[in-house]
This record gives structure tokens, sequence and C-alpha cells, in this order.
């Protein structure tokens, strides 16, 4: 395989990099979307409160964020593939233990910590493996990478319903398990990218005066001093935010379409129509960044406050079967936007790509905190007013609040090139 001196190949060896990306994003973030399907069938045969149920699906989301400087860390000790490997056999051992059906405390450690914990060890080091294949294609590369989520969540949500009617919830997540041990294959294929022995990105650090050095000396650095940048502390909060709004309209779309009166399979056909629109929102997205007409952080502000405003706006016109498909067909295409964007706009926070697995992993962390209380408060708030559009309305102001902080991060990232540029040019003028 031939690289370019100058930087990632754009393509190559990539291209397989991005095709088990896809199967790793379905096997993980796919599967994670439609758990909502299972929230019901875990209320009931535990007779527990929405509030208390919810706890199950915060739980994997917080462990999915907790654990991604984890497996930064790991990724960059050993490597990319070893860790996403050995995530594999995570996801899959927590369905197998899930479906025992031992206790809810023991679905909180299998179903919650053990499979949160194995999305993150795939999905973190996945997202870092295509960022550091592409370079003028990352937008369009990472776009068709996430695509994955939206078209297995597609096919889950329906899949995942004639599991649950044929085999049991139980019998559902054993067969899910078997599916997901397809990560150590994904995980196989994810050959390093190398000049020589060596990740390009650590060749080019000043340490080495551009020679390859032994890579233990070189794969120790994690960036923690990244968390006196302010710009990406405001991302952060933008990261809090948004995922406090994010994961709460796939947990409790499936309850709300139910309260309309629709059969269980409407309801799953309409979680497959929002994957499908997530999908066009990904694609769509992912090539206008490409064209490079807005900055990302133009994009994601626009983007996440429209979705903002579309999800507080859902429970109020979403009354029947058509208007429901119609409003979350907007909710998806906008969910997708946000989504192929938010992950790429790291880059330009923290100013490179060799700080890049540092801000994932630091953004994903923070971010528990959202992911983790969004889901559970939604649940008290449809507990307390025995309504589900108190969910959707706590998700929609998250989200509207979260491009506030997307504006200010865009103003600071704009505000330091300049004064990059500046110097640059005063500079060149001493010169001459």
């Amino acid at each position: 395989m031939k690289h370019r001196e100058g930087g990632p190949p754009d393509g190559g060896y990539g291209w397989v990099v991005v095709a088990s990306s896809f199967l790793i994003m379905g096997l993980t973030a796919g599967v994670m979307k439609n758990l909502g399907l299972f929230f019901l069938e875990i209320q009931r045969h535990f007779g527990v409160l929405n509030s208390t149920a919810s706890w199950v699906t915060s739980t994997t989301i917080a462990m999915f964020h907790l654990a991604a400087p984890v497996a930064s860390s790991l990724s960059l000790l050993f490597s990319h593939r070893v860790v996403i490997m050995a995530g594999g056999v995570l996801t899959t051992s927590s369905m197998v233990l899930a479906s025992l059906d031992l206790s809810l405390p023991w679905m909180y450690c299998s179903l919650g910590v053990l499979q949160g914990t194995g999305m993150a060890l795939t999905w973190v080091p996945c997202n870092s493996m295509v960022s550091h294949y592409f370079q003028r294609l990352r937008p369009v590369a990472y776009a068709l990478a996430s695509s994955g989520e939206c078209v297995f969540a597609a096919v889950f949500s329906l899949f995942f319903q004639w599991l649950i009617d044929a085999y049991a919830w139980q019998s559902a997540l054993l067969l899910i398990g078997g599916l997901q041990l397809n990560l150590c294959v994904c995980g196989a294929l994810m050959r390093p990218l190398e000049t020589g022995d060596h990740p390009p990105e650590v060749r080019r650090t000043p340490e080495t005066g551009g020679e390859c050095a032994p890579p233990k000396a070189k794969r120790q650095i994690f960036h923690w001093s990244l968390l006196r940048r302010p710009e990406l502390v405001l991302y952060i909060l933008f990261a809090v935010m948004a995922a406090a709004g994010f994961f709460i309209p796939p947990l409790f779309l499936v309850p709300h379409a139910g309260s309309l009166g629709m059969d269980p399979y409407r309801v799953a056909s309409v979680l497959a129509v929002l994957a499908t629109a997530d999908l066009a929102g990904r694609l769509s997205c992912g090539w206008l960044a490409h064209r490079r007409r807005w900055r990302n952080l133009q994009l994601l502000t626009v983007t996440v406050t429209a979705l903002g405003a579309v999800v507080v706006l859902l429970p109020l016109g979403a009354r029947g079967y058509w208007a429901t498909l119609a409003f979350c067909s907007l909710y998806g295409f906008l969910f997708g936007c946000v989504v192929a964007l938010h992950v790429t706009a790291i880059v330009d926070v923290v100013g490179g790509l060799e700080r890049f697995d540092s801000g994932l992993g630091l953004f994903m962390m923070f971010r528990t905190a959202g992911g983790f209380l969004g889901p559970p408060a939604a649940g008290w708030l449809v507990d307390q007013t025995n309504d589900f559009s108190a969910a959707f309305f706590l998700s929609g102001f998250c989200l509207l609040f979260s491009g506030v902080f997307v504006l200010a991060v865009d103003h600071l990232v704009q505000r330091k090139l300049g004064v990059r540029a500046e110097a640059a040019a005063q500079g060149g003028a001493a010169v001459t």
C-alpha cells in the first residue's frame, strides 16, 4: 500500500476502513437507536415506571460516552484494531448476559454498563481511523461511514420487532448479541495507516524532527491540556446539552406513537422512515461540507437549531400516522445533518488532526452528563404529566440551547484564525 508523504491517502485501503466503519456504526449506534423497542417490554416485564425503565438506556448511553477517553487512550497504547475487537467481545457478552433476565439491576449492568463500554471501544477507534485515512474527502468519508447507523437502524426497526414477537425480548437480545460478534471481524480489517511502520500523524511531531522513531515513544500522547482551550470547553457544553436532547426522541417515540393507537408494526415503520431520512441528512450534509461553501461550525449551528425547533413541534403536529411520518422524516434528516458534522468539526475546534483522538475522547467523556440525565429526566416528566409530549419539549429546548454554544465556538475559532493570519502577514512583511 502506497501512501502520500504529505498526509492521509484520501482513498486506497481507506475505503475498506470506511466499509468496516459502516458496519461498526450499524452494529453499535444502529442497535442503540432501536433499544426503544425493548423499552415497553422491559417496563411491563418488571412492572416499573417510565423513569425507572429509562435508566437502562441512559446507562448504556452514559457508559458509551464515559468510556470514550479510555477507548482513545487504549488505541494510542495498543492499536485501533485490538481495541475494536475487544469492544466486539464486550458488546456480545452484554447481550448474552441481558438475555438471562435475572433482574432489573442486572439489566443496568449488562445492557447498560457492558453494552455501553463495548460500543465505545468500537465506535471511537473506527471514527478515528476514518479521520486518519482521509483529509480532503474527510466529510464525505465520515458521512458514508456513519450512514451505517441509519441503514442498520432502518432494517433493525422491523427486524427487532419481529424478533420480539417471534421469540420474546430475552431471545431477541441473545440473537442481537450474535450479530454484534461481527464487530470483531470489522476490527480485524482496521489496518493501521503507516509510512514504513509508524502512524503518519506521529511522524510529523516536532520531537522526531520528521524522522520515524520507535512507536512506543510516540503513542503515549493524550492531550488533557486541550481543556484549557475555551473553544473546546464551549464545544463540550454544546455536547452536554445536545446529548441531553439527542437520546430522548428515539426512546419515547415508540410509546408516544403507541399512545396514539398505532399498532407495533406501524410504529416500527416510523422508526424505519426516520432512519432513512437520517441517512439522507448525513450524505447531503457530508457532501455540502465537502464543497466548503459553509464552515462546519456554521452548518452545525443552523442544523442543530432547526432540529430543536422540529422536536418541540413534533408532539403538537404529529397526531396521526401520516403526520408522525412527516415530522419524523424532517427530524431524521436534520438529526443526520448534525451527526455528519459534530464529530468532524472537532478537528477545527482542536486545531488539527494530531489532537483529534484526544479531543474526541474528551468530547465524548463530558457528553456523558447529558446522555445520562436526559432520558430519566424526560421519563420523570412523563410520569408527572402523564403525557409523552413533555419529553419532546425537554429534548427540543436542550437542542435549541446547544446551538448557542456552537455559535460561540465558531466565533472563537474564527477570531483565533484571524490573529494567526495577521501575525503571519506581519512576519512576512518584516522579512521583506
